[in-house]
């Protein structure tokens, strides 16, 4: 299946989420080889977190969810002011524990 990684019996399924389902937590829907299921994804979680559906992977393996994060398109001036809101509200660096590693 195109939308399916397999290891051994686990599979991966890797889920497009916009900043606001990871950030606030959503229950969105999501594709299993058995069909279609709600999954709640946790308030605060980050790109790449991996989520396990217990027993919906090939015979006793487990489905594995990671998320990926995905920002909406600038396509108008209304969007580019979304996101200059945004940096004016937040003062987060993401490479602020960067610096304190070197």
């Amino acid at each position: 299946h195109p939308l399916f990684e397999a290891d051994e019996d686990d599979i991966t399924l890797v889920l497009p989420v916009t900043p606001w389902e990871a950030a606030l937590g959503e229950s969105v829907e999501v594709q299993t080889l058995g069909g279609k299921v709600n999954l709640k994804i946790p308030a605060g979680s980050q790109n790449g977190k991996r989520l396990r559906l217990k027993g919906r992977g090939l015979g006793n393996g487990d489905q594995f969810v990671m998320l990926k994060l995905v920002n909406p398109p600038i396509e108008s001036d209304a969007d580019k002011a979304a996101y200059e809101a945004l940096k004016e509200k937040f003062s987060f660096n993401p490479r602020d524990s960067m610096a304190r590693r070197v």
